[in-house]
Order: structure tokens, then C-alpha cells, then sequence
């Protein structure tokens, strides 16, 4: 989950530089960043997620010949839009020059403004079309952020199915002590669908999409090579890790696979300076995609010895006994994030043939090594 144990040993031989400084220092005071021109003429704008501890979506501006194209426009929020338009302002802009929206995903904190400002200026919006394929009947509770909650995919049955007590689910699937239902957003449905190597429809730029499924199946990273930068979304943070899970798997496919293959492959891009959705901007993709796949690594070989140390434990055991980021009774809501994440870890070892599930049909799942007994 977001905000998980990373247990981050890098190699000191690997450059690893932090490039927002600016960024950097304003996440450590809790701070909005700065609106800033990157390389290549690109913007950086902070767009914030209220109440939430993720703080705030960095959007991108690019401008080209003629309008520009917003990356990822953020959380929908009369907030959020005086933050973007601000940026707009700063960058000498408004909604009305956008030709062009790209949704990395279709997170709430990424894709939510999206219907706002394609109504503001008539522009087309793009996705890969995995994503495209996961929007939930394009609409979510927008306090969602980590991921869209299908009608036909409850989380209280999930729940239940991993064997969390009756408590736990009430607790989960509740609204807190005075909290009202939150309001719905809808999530725009793409004018274009950007496969892998697809080149932005922006006329003075080259900007290439690098398909990395596995935080979700069709979230995607933006090379601009001219420029020196790469957007890397959620796929690849300086400081935490993506949630695996959320989403769930596609036919044929796991998440934990492809987000590891997908990080191998960004690491192609070590040369280039990585512009992220979250936190502060950075170099030495390398370094850091080592890191997440070690940090994954070292989850595997923890969820074996869980499993090995008790007998068939139900998925929702093998979370409680996990290392998170803070012990498991003070995780709260993001229990949920948490279990998704396991399931995804917990599927990658029974295709590999080291776990095996029994139990289901009404009752909840357990795992354990293969084999009698």
C-alpha cells in the first residue's frame, strides 16, 4: 500500500539525486510545492487532495505548437481547480488553451478533474486502453483515492472471503462516526486510446507513452527524450510505493508481474530525469527501480515465513502479521489497501507454485505450502 513498509537498502554506487528540491523541502513541512517550469518548458503544478495524506497530485503542463496538454489534472475540487487554473496563470495559459488531457490513471487523485476541464476547453482526453477498460462504469466515490470499487466486486464480500471478522467489515465498509457518504465523480471516458510507443497528438513535441501496468492494468509513463524527462506517474515514487492490488487482475495476468517487468523496463530511463505524480522530482530510476523490486523481494520471502510459521492461515492473518508502516491496529481504513496488496503478493507465490489456496465457497480463504497435510 501507499506508505508501506520500504525497507530500502540501495546501492550507494547508483546515482540516486533529488532534483526538487523546492518539492522536497515543502513535502518535510506538510506545504504545498511551487509552481514550477521544468525542463523542455514543462510545468509542474500542485494540485491538493483534501484530507488526505497524499497531499497533492503534482499535474504536468506541456505546451506544444499550438495549446497545451495536462497531465493528470488531479483530485476534482473548487480547491483543486483554483490550484490548477493558478498554474494555468503561471504558465500564461487558461482551461480554454488546454487542447489535450492524459490521464496516467484513472485514480481519483489523477483522473477526478478530468470531466471539469474537458468541459472548460473542449479538450480531447487519452488513456491506455486497459484503463480505459477498468473505469467502473466511469463513475467512483470520489473519497477513493487508491482505486474504483466495482458493483459486481464489493469490498465487504472480499473481505469476508479473507476471513476478516464481522467487526473488521463493519469498520471498513462503514462510514466514520459522522462522516456522510461521499459525493460521486464522474471519470471521463477517453477521445483516445495511447498504446505502448504511441506519440502524443501534440503538435512541436515528441512525446512517447511507456505502458507500465500493475498499480493498475493500463497506467502509463510519458518519455519526453528532447527534454531530458520522463513522467512516471505513480509507477515509480522517490520515497513510497505504489499500492499492487487494488484492481485486481487482468485475464492471463497479475499485477505484481507486470509491475515488476514494468519496472525492469523503466530503468531503461535511467537517463532521464523522473517526474513523478507524488512527492518531489528526482534522478537515478535505476537505483530506485532496483529498490522496489528488492523492497517486493523482500515482502515474498516475508509472507512465506508468515505462512510457514502458522497453520493455513486465512489472507486476511497473513496481513495482520505482516510489517506495515505502522503496526497493524493503528492502519485503520487503509486495511483494505493493505489486503489487496497481500492477495496480489499472495497470487504471485501460487503461480509460482510455492503457496496454495483451500478453503472458498462460503468460507474464507486460507493459504498454505503445497502439499498433504
Amino acid at each position: 500500500m501507499r506508505g508501506a513498509d520500504v525497507d530500502n537498502r540501495p546501492d550507494p554506487g547508483v546515482p540516486f539525486e533529488v532534483t526538487g528540491g523546492r518539492q522536497k523541502a515543502a513535502w518535510a513541512e506538510r506545504l504545498l510545492p511551487p509552481v514550477e517550469q521544468l525542463a523542455g518548458d514543462i510545468w509542474s503544478v500542485p494540485v491538493p487532495i483534501p484530507r488526505n495524506p497524499l497531499r497533492y497530485t503534482l499535474s504536468y503542463l506541456i505546451p506544444g505548437e499550438s495549446g497545451l496538454v495536462v497531465v493528470d489534472p488531479g483530485w476534482d475540487s473548487a480547491e483543486g481547480w483554483d490550484a490548477l487554473c493558478r498554474g494555468l496563470t503561471e504558465a500564461g495559459a487558461s482551461p480554454a488553451d488546454v487542447t489535450g488531457v492524459v490521464a496516467t490513471h484513472v485514480h481519483a487523485d489523477h483522473h477526478g478533474m478530468t470531466g471539469r476541464l474537458k468541459a472548460a476547453s473542449d479538450a480531447w482526453v487519452a488513456m491506455h486502453p486497459a484503463e480505459r477498460d477498468s473505469l467502473p462504469h466511469h463513475t467512483v466515490p470520489q473519497g477513493e483515492v487508491g482505486g474504483a470499487q466495482s458493483p459486481t466486486d464489493p469490498i465487504g464480500a472480499r473481505l469476508r472471503e479473507a476471513g476478516a471478522s464481522a467487526n473488521d467489515v463493519r469498520d471498513l465498509t462503514g462510514l466514520p462516526d459522522g462522516q456522510s457518504a461521499a459525493p460521486r465523480v464522474d471519470l471521463a471516458a477517453p477521445d483516445i486510446l495511447l498504446e505502448d510507443g504511441d506519440h502524443l497528438p501534440l503538435r512541436g513535441r515528441d512525446v512517447v507513452t511507456v505502458w507500465t501496468p500493475g498499480h493498475t492494468p493500463g497506467h502509463i509513463c510519458l518519455a519526453e527524450s528532447s527534454a531530458g524527462v520522463i513522467l512516471t506517474g505513480d509507477h515509480v515514487l522517490p520515497r513510497i510505493t505504489p499500492n499492487i492490488g487494488l484492481h485486481g487482475r487482468r485475464p492471463g495476468q497479475a499485477p505484481l508481474a507486470e509491475f515488476l517487468a514494468s519496472l525492469k523496463r523503466l530503468a531503461a530511463w535511467d537517463d532521464h530525469e523522473a517526474l513523478p505524480a507524488h512527492e518531489y522530482r528526482f534522478r537515478g530510476l535505476a537505483r530506485r527501480t532496483d529498490e522496489l523490486r528488492a523492497h517486493h523481494s523482500r515482502r515474498l520471502e516475508e509472507i512465506l515465513f508468515v505462512v510457514e510459521e502458522s497453520f493455513r492461515p486465512t489472507l486476511w492473518e497473513v496481513t495482520a502479521r505482516l510489517s506495515w508502516s505502522r503496526p497493524w491496529d493503528q492502519v485503520g481504513r487503509m486495511r483494505v489497501a493493505a489486503l489487496m496488496e497481500t492477495a496480489a503478493h499472495v497470487d504471485h507465490l501460487v503461480d509460482a507454485g510455492l503457496l496454495t489456496r483451500c478453503g472458498g465457497e462460503g468460507r474464507p480463504i486460507r493459504v498454505a505450502r503445497p502439499g498433504p497435510g
